[in-house]
């Protein structure tokens, strides 16, 4: 055997180097607050008018019980391959390595699109706007944009936490800024559009139910997808048995108040009527809305934005970093995928390979057309919905054994766990058979006689397949894992 994986074992990913504070502040960063919003609040205004806080709060749900999964499990396995890891132990390495799949992949898909509107929305706060609308401008400088935030998550975590603390900080406070301004001219009437008054009946999700309701949702589940990036950090993270996991969980409800906030302040302020009309410009919604709540300072909307999103930039790489060197470390993925910087004490070598495919898919699929892009991230859902699911179903598997030791056991670890992946296995089903339909889609256009979306994600995991398999007979020695069941009693009331 050669010297190189003894040399690599040498270098280990450093513990310690963040604190409850970071984990928390990394996890709200990756799902971009003010990204995330922008680019769901007009559709989901069109679907389901003024409920749509409704939505945000039930598709809070599921992320809540999900979240609890991921406590749980980071409980007894401290992997930063998460969900790779947890599976494999519950249900073996055939589902597990699926599932870290899905996880690389939606770095992928999505790193691109993120560092995109950092850039536009900057150059919109320059009152650059011609420049923001350039291609040939915009594109290589997001290139240039992800390969900074790539060089910063190889530097150190330390360094990605401190960077991570500044935007975050910027985002919130300009949301609530925002928020506020809105509602306050909403209410003396100094608002150009047709203002609503605000009810607390807008928080019921079923209030136009059916179709509407489970569209609505899929956006949500998009809206507060990422917080898990503090899990896959765990191996880096003080206490790292209990607090990534709490981070988890407290991150969801920090953005479930956030949401709630700014849902309120938008429809307030502007109405149903103008949000569904410009639905279609999605990202763009708060630099249209930022003028009229914020006249001269609307930079500080647009500035929220694009921090948002150039933080997500940063963060999203993480998850599929780590996914990448837990797979490696483990013969499920090629061994120079699990090298450590010596130095640095980060996965450099699985960070830059992340970062040049997702530069490569951004490229690829801008050629092929803007609204492409936008159709690879609607096929984010269904890779999101897959492996949170599959998280949901190995916690209960995985504890099994102990789930009627306790009612709290039964409930926070079994029952709540199941129930959230099943609103997720509906949501995936309704999302194949929406995505399934051309018109749906941004294109417009039919690819093979289905919509872009559905062919995108349904591709990516087809080539996950074969390339699972490929490697399953290069190196059988992943294949090998058995599952079982955790360790150790949980004892949900000190957990």
């Amino acid at each position: 055997m050669s010297a190189e994986p003894a040399a690599e074992a040498e270098a280990q990913l450093k513990p310690g180097a963040i604190s409850f504070v970071d984990a928390l502040v990394i996890g709200l960063a990756s799902t971009s607050p003010a990204y995330s919003l922008a680019a769901i609040i007009g559709p989901v205004v069109a679907l389901v008018g003024v409920y749509a806080p409704g939505v945000l709060l039930a598709s809070f749900l599921p992320m809540l019980l999900i979240a609890s999964a991921f406590y749980y499990l980071n409980k007894v396995d401290q992997d930063c391959g998460t969900t790779f890891s947890w599976v494999t132990r519950a249900m073996g390495p055939w589902l597990g390595w699926t599932g870290g799949w899905a996880i690389a992949m939606t770095g992928v898909l999505v790193t691109g699109s993120l560092a995109d509107t950092a850039v536009r929305f900057s150059l919109l706060a320059l009152n650059l706007d011609d420049l923001a609308s350039n291609n040939a401008v915009v594109i290589p400088i997001v290139v240039v944009v992800v390969l900074a935030m790539t060089a910063l998550c190889v530097l150190g975590t330390e360094i990605s936490a401190r960077f991570q603390n500044v935007l975050i900080l910027v985002q919130v406070l300009s949301l609530l800024v925002f928020a506020a301004v809105a509602l306050v001219r909403a209410a003396t009437g100094d608002t150009p559009f047709d203002a609503e008054v605000p009810s607390l009946s807008w928080l019921n999700p079923f209030a136009e139910g059916g179709a509407a309701l489970t569209a609505g949702l899929l956006l949500g589940v998009f809206a507060y997808w990422g917080w898990e990036s503090a899990v896959n950090l765990t191996e880096e993270t003080t206490d790292s048995a209990s607090t990534p996991g709490k981070a988890a969980i407290v991150s969801t409800v920090v953005l479930l108040v956030t949401y709630l906030a700014v849902a309120y302040a938008v429809v307030t302020f502007a109405g149903t009527g103008f949000l569904a009309e410009n639905q279609d410009q999605a990202e763009l919604i708060f630099a249209l809305l930022g003028e009229q709540v914020l006249g001269g300072w609307d930079w500080v909307l647009l500035l929220s934005v694009a921090t948002a999103a150039l933080a997500s930039t940063q963060t999203t790489i993480i998850p599929a970093s780590r996914t990448g060197l837990s797979m490696a470390r483990r013969a499920a993925m090629p061994r120079r995928l699990a090298h450590i910087h010596p130095r640095f004490r980060t996965p450099d070598v699985s960070t830059w390979t992340v970062a040049a495919i997702a530069i490569a898919w951004y490229v690829l699929i801008y050629l092929v057309s803007e609204n492409a892009l936008f159709d690879s991230l609607t096929a984010l859902s269904l890779l999101i919905a897959f492996y949170y699911s599959l998280t949901g179903i190995a916690c209960a598997v995985y504890y099994r054994k102990q789930l009627l030791r306790s009612a709290s056991n039964l409930l926070l670890i079994g029952v709540g766990p199941l129930v959230g992946s099943a609103l997720l296995i509906y949501l995936l089903i309704q999302s194949v058979t929406d995505l399934n339909d051309p018109e749906a889609s941004s294109s417009g256009v039919s690819w093979f006689g289905f919509g872009p979306p559905l062919v995108i994600g349904v591709g990516i995991f087809l080539v996950g397949i074969v390339f699972m398999i490929g490697w399953r007979v290069h190196d059988a020695r992943f294949w090998q894992e058995r599952p079982g069941v955790a360790p150790d009693p949980v004892d949900s009331e000190k957990g």
